[in-house]
């Protein structure tokens, strides 16, 4: 992480970012208590984590990143995403994207509300991705 990158997360995480990784882990804790979004848990935890430092880092799909299909990149993981977008999903997005809108009426606040729509787009279908290094 490079000290622009450094000091986006501090900022970010100062001025409301913090509050989405919270969400985040409320959904993945949410989804540990029930037998059924137990194995969606993991996805909400990781994706917390992005969403506390999002900058220097970037999500990609699993498959494009081991050059192979896995259990959370087929058929599995398709219904795992429908069901993840019906019970967590959508509400995630929309904070994301109510928080992207207040950010975007400033020009310094542009690259927030960049990174919020694409933790939006995360949030709506989070399972068969993987977090990475921006450089990568």
């Amino acid at each position: 992480m490079n000290l622009l990158q450094f000091l986006l997360n501090v900022l970010w995480i100062a001025f409301g970012g913090i509050w989405m990784s919270v969400a985040w882990v409320i959904a993945g804790i949410i989804m540990a208590i029930t037998i059924i979004g137990l194995p969606w848990a993991p996805a909400a935890f990781r994706i917390a984590a992005y969403t506390l430092l999002p900058f220097g880092s970037r999500a990609v799909p699993r498959a494009q990143m081991t050059g192979r299909d896995d259990f959370g990149t087929g058929p599995l993981g398709f219904l795992g995403n429908i069901l993840w977008l019906v019970l967590a999903g959508w509400w995630l997005a929309l904070c994301h994207v109510i928080t992207a809108a207040m950010w975007a009426i400033t020009i310094i606040g542009l690259p927030f509300a960049w990174a919020h729509l694409k933790l939006a787009g995360i949030a709506l279908w989070p399972i068969g991705k993987i977090i990475v290094p921006a450089n990568a």
